[in-house]
């Protein structure tokens, strides 16, 4: 790692490891998750909103939700955390972070334009304050970048959390997705300053591979929450049990396939890719993709074990066989990051699971869900005999 006289930078003698305050600051997200898939478990039991516009909003608001951890985390990673400064715009993140999950239930009703504004003021503020705070460091052209950036989206989510029409909001705050995580990919190209990621001068590989690490356990921890409470509010009768059981069972699969090798190789593929800023923005995306996939598989967790029999209403299948769907796709991408390869039996098991989709709609929905529990029983099967076969690999990173 490089020292700095930049006292905002991180330099050879700043902890790696995640402070407690960035950990606080992940409880917030905890609560977050469990209030967007509250909404999807709503809208798949109750018929009070198309269950395809809602997975549509809901997945609006987590991008939106990802995109304040996510540049919070690249901060982290390239700032020292123990600076007043960054510890001052963390605890900012904490309190606009936890008012947008407050909103999450009525995100696309009555609070849209408190979801709106504050996601705004949040993301405008905590550069501004950088800036003024920082006396223009590190880098004050970075932070015109993203300003440009932020420009650009915030009418659009201002505007769309102030009409009254749902689907002109969708429309405005789609667009305003697709530009702020445009920018993030790209490195938020701006006029005659051009682009750079946030973190090319990033030098805490070890924090930033922890702190994907911590957050998708956050998620697994919120699917657990979800088998919890569904089970606690049960008959507890064996239907019930089973589902149960078979959820637990799917969750320590989802947990073991991650960290198989690559999930665990993080910290030292960033340190070996030659583009190390260009290889965190990708991860982000990949975990973004998974921790998606966990909260889907969270939804189809509560639907069989609170109605393990009976007709299996097609649409189940999005979160029963799509949740794990959505976390092999995203596992699959951090695996080719981290090995520039990837592994045939997670194709293997995304064509399975998309084979079982006309299969499933005849089934119930537990053996639906067990169904599926044998998919990422055969991906995680495959990985331990590829781990008695060939020594433990070396990240090749393609880039």
């Amino acid at each position: 790692m490089r020292s700095t006289p930049d006292g905002l930078l991180r330099s050879e003698a700043t902890r790696q490891r995640a402070t407690f305050l960035e950990l606080f600051l992940d409880l917030v997200f905890v609560f977050a998750l469990t209030r967007i898939s509250a909404r999807l478990i709503a809208d798949f039991t109750d018929g009070q909103r198309d269950v395809y516009a809602g997975l549509g909003q809901a997945l609006l608001l987590f991008l939106a939700l990802w995109a304040v951890w996510s540049v919070t985390v690249w901060s982290t990673s390239w700032l020292d955390p123990d600076a007043p400064i960054v510890q001052t715009v963390i605890i900012m993140t904490l309190v606009g972070a936890m008012t947008m999950a407050v909103a999450v239930p009525n995100g696309f009703g009555a609070r849209a334009s408190l979801f709106a504004i504050t996601l705004v003021t949040l993301q405008i503020g905590r550069v501004v304050f950088f800036y003024l705070a920082g006396h223009g460091r590190p880098d004050p052209r970075q932070s015109i970048r993203i300003m440009f950036w932020f420009g650009l989206s915030a009418p659009l989510w201002v505007v769309g959390g102030l009409v009254d029409s749902g689907t002109i909001r969708g429309a405005l705050w789609t667009l305003a997705v697709l530009i702020d995580y445009t920018g993030l990919f790209l490195g938020w190209p701006t006029p005659r300053l051009g682009a750079q990621r946030l973190g090319v001068q990033m030098i805490a590989a070890e924090h930033l591979a922890e702190r994907y690490q911590q957050f998708l356990l956050i998620a697994l921890g919120e699917a657990i929450f979800v088998i919890g409470l569904a089970f606690s509010g049960s008959e507890f009768h064996s239907d019930q049990t089973g589902g149960f059981v078979l959820a637990l069972a799917s969750t320590v699969l989802l947990w073991r396939i991650y960290f198989h090798v690559a999930g665990g190789m993080l910290g030292t593929a960033v340190d070996r890719s030659r583009n190390p800023a260009r290889l965190a923005t990708d991860m982000a995306f990949a975990h973004m993709v998974m921790i998606a996939g966990i909260v889907l598989t969270g939804v189809g967790y509560e639907l069989f074990i609170t109605e393990p029999r009976g007709h299996l209403p097609a649409v189940w299948l999005i979160a029963i066989l799509g949740g794990p769907a959505l976390f092999l796709a995203g596992r699959s991408a951090l695996e080719h990051q981290v090995f520039a390869r990837v592994s045939r039996s997670r194709l293997a098991g995304l064509l399975i699971l998309g084979l079982l989709v006309p299969v499933a709609a005849h089934l119930e929905p537990l053996t639906a869900g067990a169904a599926a529990a044998v998919v990422l029983l055969g991906v995680a099967g495959a990985d331990a005999r590829r781990s008695r076969r060939h020594p433990p690999e070396t990240p090749t990173p393609p880039f």
